[in-house]
This record gives C-alpha cells, structure tokens and sequence, in this order.
C-alpha cells in the first residue's frame, strides 16, 4: 500500500550539472518521511559516492527492516557513451541490452509495490543514444501506478516526455570547474 495518494512525473534537465543530485536529494528527502525509492542508473556503470552513502543509509535502518530505504541498480558500462563530431555516438549492443533490462528493472519495480518513489537516472540520455524508445518510456508513465512518483533525468529531454510531466527543472551550467581543466573530484562529481 503506498503513502502517496498521487504520484506525479518529475523531469530533470538541462546541460548544467545537479540532475542526478536533485533526484537523489528527492530521495533522501522520501526516505526520511518513511517512503521507499529505487532508483535505475541507466548509462552509469561505474562507482559513484551514491552507492555507497545509500547502503550507509541501509545499515542505521530500523531493526528488523531489512529493506534499504533507496534501492540502486546500475545498468551501464563502466565507460561513457561518446560522441563524436559527425554526431555518430559510440553506443554499442551491450549498451542497447543494458538499458533494456534497467527499463524490466523499473517495471518490476514499479509494480512491486514496495517504492513510492522510482528515479530513472539518464534516462533522457539513453533515449537521445536511441538505446530505448520513448514509446516505451511513454507507455512506462503511462502503467504507473497511482501512488508512485517517478522521476526521470538527463539531457536532451524528448518534447513527448516534457508534455507529460508535472515538474520540468532545468539546470542552466553557467560555469564549470571542466571548462578551466579542472577534472571530476570524487565526492563532488562523482
């Protein structure tokens, strides 16, 4: 039975960094108040500071729940999908499976019962690479129950998602640290 009455679409875009933050932020937030989030990391097959803070997060669970109060799965490899300047994208076969089964993943999810709260990190990316479809995404939203939430994040949002969701947050980048040399710092970036 979840505690939400009426769960409701989020989008998280833009080219400035925070998306993945805000929705994981949403999550620590769910969890306090006693709800349940799983989150699907399309794209992301490497070590994120997340994973380790969300099972942090497990162990001060209250005795005898076993159950974490964010659940994360990654479905990526551990390099990121390029693109080169002709616009073709380094995306392979691994990656189009790989996105599949974090797409089976959020439906088992969803339907489980067990989250009032379901994140679909770089989901946006993952249609932009063509990996999924957005009829699939669409029709995903669509089988939602009444109440989950869902968030999905990432760049190049299609326009059919946008129309469909309830919040749209926009990261502006008006600097950033990459532009100056500066490479990604554990804990901050990643």
């Amino acid at each position: 039975m979840s505690k939400l009455e009426r769960g409701l679409i989020h989008v998280y875009t833009g080219d400035g960094k925070g998306k993945t933050t805000a929705a994981l932020g949403l999550a620590l937030r769910a969890a306090g108040c006693g709800l349940r989030t799983y989150v699907c990391q399309f794209l992301k097959g490497q070590e994120y500071g997340e994973l380790e803070a969300v099972q942090w997060l497990a162990a001060g669970a209250p005795e005898g729940d076993t159950r974490p109060p964010i659940a994360i799965e990654r479905f990526g490899r551990s390099t990121f999908v390029q693109v080169a300047e002709d616009g073709t994208s380094s995306a392979t076969e691994e990656d189009v499976r790989l996105a599949r089964a974090g797409l089976d993943a959020v439906r088992r999810a969803m339907s489980s019962g067990r989250y009032e709260l379901i994140v679909l990190d770089e989901i946006n990316v993952a249609l932009y690479f063509q990996l999924l479809t957005v009829q699939e995404v669409l029709q995903l939203i669509d089988a939602k129950p009444d109440g989950v939430e869902l968030v999905l994040t990432g760049r190049r949002v299609p326009a059919e998602i946008l129309a469909r969701a309830d919040y749209v947050t926009e990261m502006c980048e008006v600097r950033h640290p990459y532009q100056q040399g500066i490479k990604a710092r554990k804990g901050i970036e990643f």
